[in-house]
């Protein structure tokens, strides 16, 4: 009995420990498995949290000279963050799902004198000029009644307008939604739009060297909305009215992202767009890409170098003069008079030939803006080392510190734009 007793307790306690392993065991994969599954739903989270990405950088980070603008995002995001805390009645500028500050009618009425501060009106509708209590200038963009956006459409066009931020764009910092009126709010470019020094009667004639760092700006900006940004943004409405120009000159491209997507709309009667910037392959097949916006930046490009209206024979101009020019040389019978021969003629007739290939009738063999920015700033590059090597050795000596110093804030900047 002794030994039949014995036998059973060793068998019944080896079964007993197997079982506590194998148990041990079991807790342990479950454990295992919901640990992964933690892990994963965790990074999906941060995933989503992540602003958008482009080669590197984070397009939702604007990078300046100053972190004290308006316009800052540094400032922005102290703002979006000191107004989450306000509650009920005191609570004025709301922080909508979005992360983008939502004012409200009441308050834009108020800093616009009752919408009574026009300073531009377009297809889409009206801008004025807003004084807000805490001291900020703004640009109010009322769109027309006639809007077929509703409610959930216009909230999209915010959540991604918002997150759009590049220093040569003029970025959207508000929006309202109320009485029926979709309102954005835009950082207020102090020096107009580039139409307005080209063709006001009172205005100072531009500069070359100031067209051309405009014409930069201004590829810089498209190439940002067409290969940084996600989705990519078409503007569809490039043209000297809506290139606003800040506190130092630097221009930004204003009006985008109203159509967001490259759009393939055939039988539509109606063609949005301004007649003399119009892509004549979009006019005949509907067919509005990137390369239609590549298009309407070229005939700026000419507008820049000629000074004179697409609407008034622009682009039958350049091209009588592109018989005698060949595409390459001979562009200076098209240059602005007022200009008084005060250019660079090699760097003219680089720049032209670039804008030549822009306005090809076959959109096909028009370069992409990323290749518009690197071969205007080869361009640029070059005309520097020119004047350079016409100084007298004094005069480089004095300027060459100069030179690094801007030469240094522009390939910093740049880190924005690649």
């Amino acid at each position: 009995m002794k030994g039949v007793s014995w036998s059973l307790i060793i068998g019944v306690t080896i079964g007993v420990v197997i079982g506590v392993l194998l148990a041990i065991i079991a807790v342990l994969c479950i454990s295992f498995h919901k640990r992964r599954q933690q892990i994963g739903s965790s990074s999906a989270r941060r995933a989503s949290m992540i602003p958008i990405r482009a080669n590197g950088f984070d397009n939702c980070s604007e990078v300046s000279g100053s972190t004290n603008r308006p316009d800052s995002p540094r400032v922005a995001d102290e703002e979006r963050g000191s107004s989450l805390f306000l509650e009920g009645p005191k609570r004025k500028n709301a922080v909508s799902v979005s992360g983008i500050p939502k004012y409200s009618y009441k308050d834009l009425q108020k800093a616009t004198s009752n919408f009574t501060t026009l300073i531009g009106q377009g297809a889409f509708g009206s801008v004025y000029n807003a004084h807000l209590s805490t001291g900020e200038i703004l640009a109010v963009k009322v769109l027309a009644n006639n809007s077929k956006q509703g409610e959930k459409e216009f909230q999209t066009e915010v959540l991604l307008l918002g997150r759009l931020h590049h220093r040569n764009l003029v970025n959207l910092v508000g929006y309202c939604a109320e009485k029926g009126q979709h309102i954005l709010l835009y950082v207020y470019m102090t020096n107009g739009s580039l139409a307005s020094h080209l063709y006001g009667e009172n205005r100072k004639p531009l500069s070359w060297d100031l067209r051309v760092r405009i014409a930069l700006d201004v590829a810089r900006g498209l190439e940002y909305l067409h290969d940084g940004a996600t989705p990519p943004v078409v503007h569809r409405d490039i043209k000297s009215a809506n290139i606003l120009l800040d506190h130092s000159m630097r221009a930004r491209v204003a009006d985008f992202g109203l159509s967001r997507e490259e759009m393939v709309t055939r039988g539509a009667s109606n063609i949005r767009g301004t007649y003399g910037y119009l892509d004549p392959e979009y006019v005949s097949s509907r067919s509005f890409t990137k390369k239609s916006d590549v298009y309407s930046y070229g005939v700026l490009l000419f507008e820049l170098i000629a000074g004179r209206n697409p609407q008034q024979g622009l682009m039958e101009y350049v091209e009588l003069a592109a018989i005698n020019a060949d595409g390459q040389v001979g562009w200076e019978e098209i240059v602005d008079s007022r200009l008084d021969g005060a250019f660079d003629v090699d760097e003219l007739n680089d720049i032209a030939a670039v804008a030549y290939k822009c306005v090809s009738k076959v959109s096909r063999k028009r370069p992409s803006m990323r290749d518009v920015v690197q071969a205007l700033s080869r361009v640029i590059k070059e005309s520097q080392i020119r004047k350079h090597h016409r100084k007298s050795p004094s005069d480089v000596q004095s300027s060459a510190s100069e030179h690094r110093r801007e030469e240094s804030i522009d390939s910093a900047s740049d880190f924005a734009d690649v």
